[in-house]
């Protein structure tokens, strides 16, 4: 995560180095209670929309 708003939206910052916008609603989606700045995660979307800031995947 980028930049994390107190309204629960947050800005993330994409591998590839663009900033991405993710509403309160999908954070909430994610489970996240205190998401802080620095933290990967993985992004769901749906019909183009950021639906759901995940915890990241880990591989084995």
């Amino acid at each position: 995560m980028h930049t994390v708003h107190p309204d629960g939206s947050v800005v993330l910052l994409r591998d590839d180095g663009v900033l991405v916008d993710a509403p309160a609603a999908a954070v909430a989606a994610g489970g996240w209670r205190a998401p802080r700045q620095g933290q990967r995660v993985t992004v769901r979307r749906q019909e183009g929309t950021i639906s759901a800031v995940l915890p990241p995947v880990t591989r084995a």
